[in-house]
C-alpha cells in the first residue's frame, strides 16, 4: 500500500525531468513527491490516504514544478510601495511628475522627505531626465529625490542635495558620477554609487510597516506560482536590517515560499553579525533562523550600471551618443582582488553585468581567480547578461559561470534599445538565449522586480516570442522553445541554486513544490503563454495560493 497525504488526479503533469516524461496523477507524503502514475486516476485499492478529502481532481489542469525566480528584489519592491509612482505611461511628462510631487508636498511637513520611483526619461514626452530645477519648482521647501526605473540613478532637488552635502565644487565619488549642466554646475542627477549620497539620508519605515508590506507583496509572488525566490541584494540600506526583517517575515509565515539571499559585499563587510563569518557559517545562520526556508545564494557585486541609463559598460559606443561607452565600476585589478577575496572565503559570487565590456571584465576576474584558486562546481553567476557576445557566452561555459538573463528587456525596452541605446544590430541579440542553449550554458530568466512586474509566465512568454511593447519581434533567431523556457524557470533554477537533487522537476523523492495552471504552456499558441491563469501554488505539498488559501 502507498500512504499519501494528498493525491492529485486527472492532471496533465509536465515533470520536466531528463526524459521529459508526463504523468496523470501525483501522490504527496510529508511534503515530498511519493508516487507518480501515468494514468489519470490510479487504482484506489493500492492507496491509503491520511484524509478522505485529500483527493484533488484537477480536471485536466497542468502541473509544473514550482517556479524558481532567480533575481528579483522583494525587499526593495515593498520599500518602493511607499513612494510616489513616477512610472510611465501613468506619467506622460515631467509636468505630470511635478504635479504628483506638489500634491504630496501639500500633505506633509517641510522636513518630510518626498520620494518617487520609476521615471524613465525615454518614456516621457520630454525625452530627458528631470532636473533639480524641475523638482525645486514642484516642492521648493521639501527634500525631494526621484529614482529612475533602472534603480541606477536618481534626481535630487536643491534641499536634498544640501542635506547630503553635495555642492558644485564636489568631485565625483568612487563608483559614481554627479550630473552637470553645460556650465559645469550640478543638475541634480546622480549616477550609480553617487545615489547613496542622498539615499543614506532617507528615513526608513517601521518594522511593522515593512512586515505588513512584505506579507502583501509575498502573496503576489505566490499567486504567480513562485515557490523559491532569490532576493538579489540584501543590504538595501545599512540603516535597515533587511536580513533580520526577512527572517521575521518567514517566521510569521508572511513569506510562504523559500528564499535565497544574495548579500551585498558592503553588508557582509559591515554587519556586526556577518562580517566575521565564512560562507558556510552565513548559510547555516540563515537556515537555522528560518527553519530551513532561507539560505545563502551568493555575495553580490556590481561592475556596471544599466543600458537604458547609459551607464552599462559597452565595448562600442552607445547608438545615441557616440562619445559615451558607459563606465566600469571597478578597475580590473580591484575587481580581481575583490573576487579572489570572496572566492577564497568560500562564497559563490554574483556580479551585475549588463554591457559587454562589463561582462568581459567580470569573466577576466573569474578566469583570474579560477586559475589561481581552482574550485570545482563553483557556479559563480553573471546577472542580466544583456549584451553578451557569443564569445562571452563561450567563455562563461568554459569557466562554469552561469547566467541569469533579464529577458524582460526585450519587451519593455527593446524598441528603445534598437532606436536609441544600441542600434538595430546589437539590440537584436540582447539576452541571447538561443546561443546560451546551443552552448549548453546553465542559465535562468528573471524579472528584476520591481524594475518589471513579477511574473514567471511573462518571462517564458518573452523568451519564446521576443515581442517588444510595439508588437515587433526583436531578434527572432534568439528565441527559444517553450519547454526550454520553462526549464529556465524550474529545473535550471534548481541547478543554479545547488538544489537539483531536491527540486526543479516532478520526480519521486523531490519536494512537492508545484504550480498548477489552467492551460499547458507547451500546447497553447506561444503568444498566449503570458495569459495562462495560475490555479494554485504549493510548497512542500501545502497550498500557498489557491484552493481557498
Amino acid at each position: 500500500m502507498i500512504e499519501l497525504d494528498l493525491l492529485f488526479i486527472n492532471a496533465n503533469v509536465l515533470t520536466l525531468d531528463g526524459d521529459n516524461n508526463k504523468a496523470g496523477a501525483i501522490g504527496v507524503k510529508n511534503g515530498k513527491i511519493s508516487a507518480l502514475w501515468k494514468e489519470a486516476n490510479p487504482a484506489r485499492e493500492e492507496i491509503t490516504l491520511s484524509d478522505d478529502n485529500a483527493i484533488i481532481d484537477l480536471q485536466g489542469k497542468t502541473v509544473l514544478p514550482g517556479f524558481i525566480e532567480t533575481h528579483n528584489h522583494l525587499i526593495s519592491a515593498i520599500m518602493l510601495k511607499r513612494f510616489i509612482d513616477c512610472k510611465s505611461p501613468l506619467n506622460q511628462t515631467i509636468a505630470d511628475i511635478q504635479k504628483r510631487i506638489s500634491e504630496k508636498a501639500s500633505e506633509v511637513g517641510k522636513d518630510t522627505w518626498i520620494v518617487g520611483f520609476g521615471y524613465d526619461d525615454t518614456s516621457l514626452l520630454d525625452m530627458r531626465h528631470p532636473t533639480k530645477e524641475d523638482l525645486d519648482t514642484a516642492a521648493p521647501d521639501h527634500p525631494v529625490v526621484v529614482y529612475h526605473i533602472s534603480g541606477h540613478l536618481c534626481v535630487a532637488n536643491s534641499v536634498a542635495l544640501s542635506i547630503a552635502g553635495i555642492s558644485d565644487s564636489m568631485q565625483d565619488p568612487t563608483g559614481g558620477r554627479l550630473g552637470r549642466d553645460d556650465r559645469g554646475q550640478l543638475n541634480g542627477i546622480l549616477y550609480e554609487g553617487a545615489t547613496t549620497l542622498v539615499g543614506s539620508h532617507l528615513p526608513g519605515p517601521s518594522e511593522e510597516e515593512v512586515l505588513s508590506l512584505l506579507r502583501d507583496e509575498a502573496y503576489t509572488y505566490a499567486a504567480q506560482g513562485i515557490t523559491t525566490s532569490t532576493d538579489a541584494k540584501m543590504g538595501v540600506s545599512m540603516d535597515i536590517d533587511d536580513i533580520d526583517l526577512c527572517m521575521k517575515a518567514i517566521e510569521k509565515e508572511s513569506i510562504p515560499f523559500r528564499m535565497k539571499l544574495m548579500i551585498s559585499s558592503d553588508k557582509l563587510n559591515q554587519d556586526e553579525k556577518l562580517k566575521s563569518m565564512t560562507a558556510g557559517e552565513v548559510d547555516a545562520y540563515l537556515r537555522e533562523r528560518s527553519g530551513g526556508r532561507a539560505s545563502l545564494d551568493s555575495v553580490k557585486l556590481f561592475q556596471d550600471g544599466s543600458i537604458q541609463g547609459l551607464t552599462g559598460a559597452l565595448r562600442e559606443p552607445y547608438f545615441c551618443d557616440t562619445e559615451r561607452y558607459g563606465e566600469l565600476i571597478k578597475s580590473q585589478e580591484e575587481l580581481n582582488r575583490e573576487v579572489k577575496e570572496w572566492h577564497d572565503k568560500g562564497f559563490r559570487i554574483a556580479i551585475h553585468g549588463n554591457g559587454d565590456r562589463a561582462i568581459g571584465s567580470i569573466l577576466d576576474a573569474f578566469e583570474y581567480v579560477l586559475t589561481s584558486s581552482p574550485r570545482s562546481d563553483h557556479r559563480h553567476r553573471i546577472e542580466h547578461v544583456q549584451t553578451a557576445t557569443k564569445e562571452d557566452l563561450e567563455r562563461m561555459q568554459k569557466l562554469g559561470v552561469a547566467g541569469s538573463f533579464f529577458i524582460n528587456h526585450v519587451y519593455y525596452w527593446g524598441d528603445r534599445h534598437e532606436k536609441l541605446f544600441l542600434g538595430p544590430q546589437r539590440a537584436a541579440r540582447i539576452s541571447p538565449l538561443a546561443e546560451a542553449k546551443e552552448l549548453k550554458l546553465l542559465f535562468t530568466l528573471h524579472s528584476d522586480c520591481p524594475v518589471t512586474p513579477i511574473s514567471p509566465l511573462f518571462l517564458v512568454w518573452a523568451a519564446v516570442n521576443r515581442v517588444t511593447s510595439s508588437g515587433k519581434v526583436l531578434g527572432a533567431e534568439q528565441r527559444i522553445d517553450a519547454l526550454t523556457a520553462l526549464r529556465a524557470m524550474t529545473s535550471y533554477g534548481a541547478e543554479l541554486n545547488f538544489e537539483e537533487a531536491e527540486a526543479g522537476t516532478i520526480e519521486s523523492g523531490k519536494r512537492a513544490d508545484f504550480v498548477i495552471l489552467e492551460e499547458d504552456p507547451t500546447e497553447v499558441e506561444p503568444i498566449r503563454i503570458k495569459d495562462i491563469s495560475i490555479f494554485a501554488t504549493l510548497r512542500d505539498g501545502k497550498f500557498i495560493y489557491g484552493n481557498g488559501v
